[in-house]
């Protein structure tokens, strides 16, 4: 981070929370989704399904 930047506490709190998620797995990519896919099985109803954006029309097909 640069002295032009200032550092956000939520931002931070949030890197912090993952860094240790992330040393808990042992820094293991594979082990780190095994972690998040549990966490989705475990708590499905606080997951928001992503739907397609909605089309835009080109106004220049018109």
């Amino acid at each position: 981070m640069t002295p032009e930047q200032q550092s956000d506490p939520v931002i931070d709190e949030i890197r912090e929370v993952r860094r240790r998620i992330s040393e808990q797995c042992g820094h293991d990519p594979e082990r780190l989704v095994a972690y998040y896919m549990e966490l989705q099985q475990q708590y499905p109803d606080r997951l928001i399904e992503r739907t397609a954006p909605a089309a835009v029309p080109d106004p220049s097909a018109a």
